[in-house]
């Protein structure tokens, strides 16, 4: 017999975890934290596949990647798998299903918006708290209740492949995005919202040579101070509910592996109480490439113990293994208890046990077009024009434009690696033997593929499903445009495929240079994405190569660059009348950049990211420590840091031109707060140009603290303003003083007495207002809960 005393939805989620765990044996508590495959308990076509009886006998607790190209489809699956787990499993416990949402729900029949470093450049989280939000609903909709999203990672290493799918360089700027999100996707109360994982916990963005995998060497002070901070944030102010483990190492411990890092940095520290998501094969990781751990066992016991909650994709040290090791007493029960409990009452918060069911019928063609305007929108605003000669706005139907270049009439290119066409083109890949050992793979994964995914190319895909188009195509709608691509991302195409693109620019009023990049998972011509890094971060040489050919015509050159991180540029490239960067935008990613090129929008997209002068001066992020990089103070007689050329960057973090003009004035900054009080650090903003635009304000610190080296300056707050021509307002920054907290010299963290200097301006090397303010009083100590982590912004 079992209680039914955990079905009372008057019991609090706690409550009701444990009794239902008090009623589990070991096998099924062990089985509760492990994912298996869809194609485990359900076939394609909604049937049972072979062995599924052996499978419910253990029960397991989450559903990894079930994708399929329709929502309804998608439904009905999920409707079964959850049918078969309440109704043919001993205690009936609903399955927990998760899936990828970076920059839109990763299934197929859903929106995609801008990658996460476009909507980091669009500096508007509001805006992806409300894209979130709308996540939120649709994987509501077909009952997939976990996300494995948003990446909090702090991206500092150009060479990284994965520096795309963060909010860029700036913990801050980081952390108010990771906040945005989680709190439009897990609602207001979590029994109406969607799990939000906060990923890669902790450190992963800057992995040693910018490999992606590799160890992190971090100190334990920035490791909290700085890495930490997006996902205590997130924590605290989000209540994040879920936090997936990083795959590197830090200080010689994987974190999957570490109590330090899960349990006494993310638990004790940042006051983390939800449960800890493996990343796929994390446990497999530390026998197989950390060397760790001899076998599964030892894995297993390691991740359980360090507070590891659960296990992805398939069984390996969980499950029978886990089950094992705790009847030989080789793991404490304790571990397992409290994994099983938090797992538990995550599913009760979730109200799965009420109603674990997707909707009952959804339209398909209204669920494809949900957040059309917001995805058009964030495409518009994710658009930076570095440089301006006064060649753009475009006077649009009398040129003849040349557009030329990889980007010229590429259109699945703008959907990088975590969206579905890159996904589902990396999975058909891999399920026909492409890869043989690539992470996730399964047995049944070939089958299932062939059944649920119809043969289609990803060109089609996009063009077909999300009404896609080239950068040449939405440009010839305002000009009369010839496109040649001259060259792919990384190679030449015949000299008389290059010699058509010169010819084409030397016959053109304008040339429009579409350059960059394009990340994928393990397969195609790339220069990002996962597992997909570059220890030269140059613009790829044939693509200067053509740059430099473009130029020599003497047509006016504006360049477009679509990139998901820093490269360094071509002399030819630098020269150009005009450039534009953008990032891998979703389907309207080419229209947000022929609305800027054409005037149609006014630009207002800020760099995330530094971009260097060359790949040398790597880490070139603008919060290094005073004293350390180009933040240090030149020798008597010593004009630069290099020898060979300036330590700054091309273009900073936070630049960004408009067809506009914007001044600053008018600043006032208290000149005095205790430790429990907050300045308020205000300027004026006056659109003094002749269009109507918008511009990004940005205040900066400096905290002069004791005894430890601090940020020569970290963004402190931020206000995207529109103003109509002639229009001013008043911008107010409130800055807590537990806003600038720190770890200290005795290694506490602590908010100390210290003169602040700050500037207001429009960049990070903006100092066009400066100023400061003094905290005075006791130092005090702070616990996470007692931070503040971002300011209070007040338009007047």
């Amino acid at each position: 017999m079992t209680s039914q005393g955990h079905l009372d939805p008057t019991l609090p989620a706690d409550v009701r975890a444990d009794l239902l765990a008090r009623q589990m044996t070991t096998l099924e508590k062990c089985y509760q934290l492990t994912a298996v495959p869809p194609w485990w308990l359900v076939t394609a076509d909604g049937s049972d596949p072979d062995g599924i009886d052996d499978m419910l006998g253990n029960a397991p607790g989450h559903i990894a990647g079930l994708m399929v190209d329709d929502p309804a489809q998608l439904a009905g699956l999920v409707g079964r798998l959850q049918h078969t787990s309440v109704t043919r499993t001993r205690l009936g416990v609903p399955l927990l299903l998760h899936g990828e949402a970076l920059n839109g729900y990763m299934s197929g029949g859903h929106m995609v918006f801008p990658t996460a470093i476009g909507l980091a450049a669009t500096w508007s989280d509001h805006l992806v708290r409300e894209m979130a939000d709308l996540i939120r609903r649709q994987m509501r909709r077909v009952g997939v209740r976990q996300a494995l999203s948003p990446n909090m990672d702090v991206a500092l290493d150009p060479r990284w492949g994965r520096v795309h799918e963060s909010y860029g360089e700036d913990p801050y700027l980081c952390a108010a995005f990771s906040v945005a999100y989680t709190r439009g996707l897990q609602g207001d109360d979590l029994a109406d919202g969607v799990i939000a994982t906060g990923k890669h916990f902790v450190g992963y963005g800057l992995p040693q040579g910018g490999i992606n995998l590799s160890g992190a060497e971090i100190g334990p002070r920035t490791l909290r101070d700085l890495f930490a901070y997006p996902f205590e944030a997130a924590i605290q102010l989000a209540g994040l509910r879920s936090v997936m483990n990083s795959y590197s190492d830090l200080d010689g411990v994987p974190p999957g592996a570490s109590p330090e890092v899960l349990m006494d940095l993310l638990r004790g520290t940042l006051g983390f109480d939800g449960f800890v998501t493996s990343d796929y094969t994390t446990i497999e990781h530390l026998v197989d490439r950390q060397r760790v751990a001899a076998d599964p066992a030892e894995a297993g016991r390691l991740a359980i113990a360090a507070g590891l909650d659960t296990e992805n994709p398939i069984p390996y040290g969980y499950g029978h293994v886990l089950a094992g090791e705790v009847e030989r007493d080789a793991v404490d029960p304790r571990h397992v208890e409290a994994a099983v409990r938090r797992v538990l009452r995550a599913k009760f918060e979730l109200g799965l046990f009420e109603n674990p069911y997707p909707a009952e019928s959804i339209d398909v063609r209204s669920v494809a077009s949900e957040g059309t305007e917001l995805s058009q929108e964030l495409a518009r605003r994710s658009v930076v024009l570095l440089k301006n000669d006064g060649i753009l706005p475009l006077a649009p139907d009398t040129l003849n434009l040349a557009v030329i270049g990889p980007h010229a009439d590429a259109v699945a290119l703008q959907f990088p690696t975590y969206t579905y066409p890159a996904w589902r083109e990396m999975t058909l890949f891999m399920s026909s033997g492409g890869l043989g050992n690539a992470v996730g793979v399964d047995a049944g994964m070939a089958g299932w593929n062939s059944a649920a995914l119809p043969p289609m190319s990803t060109e089609a895909l996009v063009r077909e499903r999300h009404g896609a188009r080239s950068l040449g195509e939405v440009l010839a709608g305002s000009a009369r445009v010839v496109v040649e691509a001259g060259s792919t991302l990384t190679r030449d195409l015949s000299e008389e495929k290059f010699e058509r693109a010169i010819a084409a620019a030397r016959d053109a009023d304008v040339a429009v240079l579409a350059l960059g990049g394009a990340s994928l998972w393990f397969n195609g011509e790339r220069t990002e994405g996962e597992a997909s890094d570059s220890a030269d971060i140059a613009l790829p040489a044939v693509q200067a190569r053509l740059a430099e050919a473009v130029a020599a015509t003497g047509t006016p050159m504006v360049v477009v660059l679509v990139q998901g991180r820093a490269y360094t540029l071509p002399e030819a490239v630098r020269n150009a009348a005009a450039i534009v960067v953008t990032s891998y935008g979703g389907p309207f990613g080419p229209q947000g950049v022929a609305d800027v090129l054409f005037g149609r929008t006014n630009p207002s997209g800020r760099l995330p990211y530094s971009i260097p002068r060359h790949g040398g001066q790597v880490p070139v992020y603008h919060h290094q420590k005073a004293g350390s990089g180009y933040r240090n103070p030149l020798p008597p007689s010593v004009d630069r840091h290099y020898l060979d050329m300036e330590a700054t960057p091309t273009y900073p973090f936070g630049h960004g031109l408009s067809y506009t003009t914007f001044k600053l004035s008018g600043l006032a900054v208290d000149e005095q707060i205790d430790m429990d009080g907050a300045a308020s650090i205000s300027a004026t903003v006056t659109n003094t140009g002749d269009r109507d635009g918008a511009t990004v304000v940005q205040l900066y610190l400096r905290v002069n603290t004791s005894g430890v080296t601090r940020p020569a300056q970290q963004l402190g707050g931020f206000a995207r303003v529109e103003l109509a021509v002639g229009q001013a307002r008043r911008v107010t920054f409130r800055v807590a003083a537990t806003q600038l907290g720190y770890t200290n010299l005795a290694r506490d963290f602590a908010v100390e007495p210290a003169r602040v200097d700050c500037f207001v301006g429009f960049a990070a090397d903006d100092r066009r207002l400066e100023g400061s303010f003094d905290v005075g009083g006791e130092a005090r100590t702070l616990k996470s809960a007692e931070r503040s982590f971002l300011s209070e912004v007040t338009l007047g």
